[in-house]
């Protein structure tokens, strides 16, 4: 069974479809991690790291002073009691970014700043607040512990270590790293490119006027939304019309720029569902058509010359939760993570849910809030494959197996946790 999938029986079928694991299990077993390529620092936050990276460098790369204040030797400092002071010799002032030309002996300190190397003969550092100024000469007025407001060199890092596993996320910190010890730039897997090509005369765009029979363009909108959300990087097409001609020049375009091939509509039995058809003549390899779920039934999958190319319905609710539930997985393992699925959870269906006894898995929108330590699920309103406002409102999926046609009010649901990280 496919990582993530809730049921039994991945690649069961139920009047000649596969199950939703089935079909994950099937897009995911043709897919591998992206070759690599080197990326600079500010272009690498979000992806992958493609090899173990060993630091360089020491970090710190030597030892310094951890705040403001005076380098001086704990000897001298043993004598103060309650309510006295010692006082000693102020040889320098020692900046950031400067060495020390003087070495501190007994009776003798150095004031220094912080991230400055702390000077030969001192073992701490006493903060600026626990000294008072006197001249030529400082009162310590606070005894201090050996080694005490001092960073160690290498005491982060030392050099021939471990920095990052292959596979590690990169995230601020782990960027922050690659800084610290002198790599300024990093093998990752590379980003897949994405073609996003919709298809149907009745499309129009948001800017344009909406004649009779037409209809807005939602999904070239939430598809390429999607795709970049999850960091691959999306190639919108134009609209393609409903004929043979302009369906394979679009998808041999497609086929020619990106790795993965979205389209929307086009793949179920009309008569102007031309996108099976061309793909056949292309020499694409289908692996399954239609998934026993609701939305998203008719979805296709075909392998072209080891590119995967999805065939998504095109109703728009069918088109996002398809590409929720196995086009951000595929991505994700072509950008070489780890963690492949949304967090599940176990919760509470508040109002309850009925269906058909279809042999289809229902993926419920809901609105997921915390109580107490309890996940309580409520339907974002009407569930209707058309229905885009149930995505909007919702942040979560309410798993409902095939075999179950009922959930009473307040039974205990599975939940696919949509707003948050796979690794959270």
């Amino acid at each position: 069974m496919a990582e993530g999938a809730t049921g039994k029986g991945a690649m069961a079928t139920v009047d000649g479809t596969i199950s939703w694991a089935g079909a994950q299990q099937t897009i995911l077993g043709c897919l591998q991690p992206l070759p690599a390529e080197a990326a600079p620092l500010d272009q690498a936050l979000g992806r992958v790291t493609a090899e173990q990276l060993l630091a360089g460098e020491d970090v710190p790369p030597f030892t310094n002073s951890a705040m403001d204040g005076f380098a001086v030797q704990t000897a001298d400092l043993q004598r103060i009691a309650p309510g006295q002071q010692v006082r000693l010799q102020v040889l320098a002032d020692l900046p950031a970014g400067r060495t020390a030309s003087v070495q501190v002996g007994p009776g003798q300190a150095v004031r220094i700043m912080t991230g400055a190397p702390l000077p030969d003969g001192a073992d701490c550092v006493v903060p600026v607040e626990d000294t008072a100024s006197c001249g030529e000469q400082v009162a310590v007025l606070r005894t201090q512990q050996q080694g005490a407001n001092v960073r160690q060199a290498g005491e982060d890092i030392r050099s021939g270590t471990v920095l990052l596993e292959a596979g590690t996320v990169l995230r601020p910190a782990e960027l922050g790293l690659l800084a610290s010890v002198g790599c300024g730039r990093v093998a990752v897997h590379r980003v897949p490119r994405v073609a996003v090509v919709t298809t149907g005369d009745e499309l129009c765009g948001p800017d344009e006027p909406l004649a009779p029979g037409r209809i807005r363009d939602s999904n070239s909108t939430t598809m390429s939304a999607q795709v970049r959300q999850c960091g691959a990087a999306p190639l919108l097409f134009p609209r393609v019309p409903d004929t043979r001609l302009a369906v394979r020049t679009a998808l041999e375009e497609a086929l020619g720029q990106a790795d993965v091939v979205l389209t929307s509509g086009g793949v179920s039995m009309g008569e102007y569902d031309f996108v099976k058809e061309v793909l056949a003549e292309l020499g694409a390899r289908p692996l399954f058509w239609r998934v026993a779920q609701k939305p998203g039934h008719p979805l296709a999958f075909w392998l072209l010359d080891g590119r995967p190319v999805f065939g998504i319905p095109g109703n728009p609710v069918s088109t996002m939760i398809c590409l929720e539930v196995y086009v951000r997985p595929a991505l994700r393992r072509m950008m070489g993570h780890r963690q492949l699925f949304r967090p599940e959870r176990d919760g509470v269906l508040v109002e309850g849910y009925r269906k058909r006894a279809d042999g289809r898995l229902h993926f419920l929108r809901v609105r997921v809030e915390e109580l107490h330590g309890l996940l309580l699920a409520r339907s974002t309103g009407p569930q209707g494959s058309g229905i885009l406002t149930s995505m909007a409102r919702a942040n979560g999926l309410a798993l409902i197996p095939e075999e179950i046609r009922e959930i009473e009010p307040g039974h205990a649901v599975r939940l696919q946790l949509t707003e948050l990280p796979e690794d959270h």
